[in-house]
């Protein structure tokens, strides 16, 4: 099993829009290994295309193992990160077919490629703004506490801690923020960047969700997340001298 499968306990076409998003997201930041029609000549290839009835395609796995046992042959492959392989088949209007028979399988048309490289080019704008903030809306935190939570595990060590907040508006909260606490300034514009990318992957809120780096007390009802690196736990000491085996 791999991290892609992890997330398809429902087949990638079978599962709600949530899911798939989530899937896509981490396709993006997956090595993938691609099937070439020859071996690379420098810095370039030539992807190997499979004709469909919904158009061209290439074929991809997240190991070279399962892309040779897919061909039943030893095949020139590349190594991309998705979101690579997804820019480069966008500009040939081409599909993509993933982990053919393994429970993350999932097939990418052009248009779906075309969504995949718009989400991964978003990015927040810098800007400055005094709000009032106040508890998040329940919805909200239903539709992104696990996702987020998640996303900023994978980012423990770059920052103290996350918090997800509303901004006041009348009769409940017109948009909200995630406050980033304890990142260093050189940081945080790839931070910025890493987020507003998994965010354009989830369920679009009433207002977006903005991106802020403050050590501001997060209000009280915000969803808090503790990235905190876990203590270190000391080895047993060892005896002074080896033990007598009898």
């Amino acid at each position: 099993m791999t991290a892609l499968d992890d997330l398809a306990a429902t087949p990638f076409h079978a599962a709600d829009a949530p899911a798939r998003a989530r899937m896509l997201s981490r396709l993006a930041d997956t090595e993938l290994s691609v099937a070439l029609s020859a071996e690379p000549t420098g810095d370039r290839i030539s992807l190997r295309m499979f004709p469909l009835e919904s158009g061209a395609v290439a074929l991809a796995c997240d190991s070279e193992d399962r892309l040779a046992d897919f061909l039943a042959a030893p095949v020139a492959y590349a190594a991309l990160p998705g979101r690579v392989l997804a820019g480069l088949l966008r500009a040939e209007g081409a599909g993509l077919l993933v982990n053919p028979g393994h429970p993350s399988e999932m097939l990418l048309d052009a248009a779906m490629l075309d969504w995949l490289s718009g989400a991964l080019s978003s990015a927040p704008e810098a800007a400055e703004a005094r709000l009032r903030l106040t508890a998040p809306a329940r919805a909200t935190v239903e539709a992104l506490a696990e996702p987020l939570a998640a996303r900023l595990a994978d980012m423990r060590g770059l920052m103290a801690g996350a918090a997800l907040a509303g901004v006041a508006g009348e009769g409940g909260p017109s948009s909200h923020l995630l406050l980033i606490a304890g990142a260093e300034a050189a940081r945080q514009p790839a931070l910025a960047k890493a987020l507003a990318e998994a965010l354009a992957f989830l369920p679009a809120q009433p207002g977006g969700v903005d991106i802020s780096f403050s050590e501001t007390t997060p209000p009280p009802g915000a969803l808090r997340f503790d990235l905190s690196a876990p203590e270190a736990i000391a080895p047993p000491a060892r005896p002074k001298r080896p033990p007598i085996l009898r």
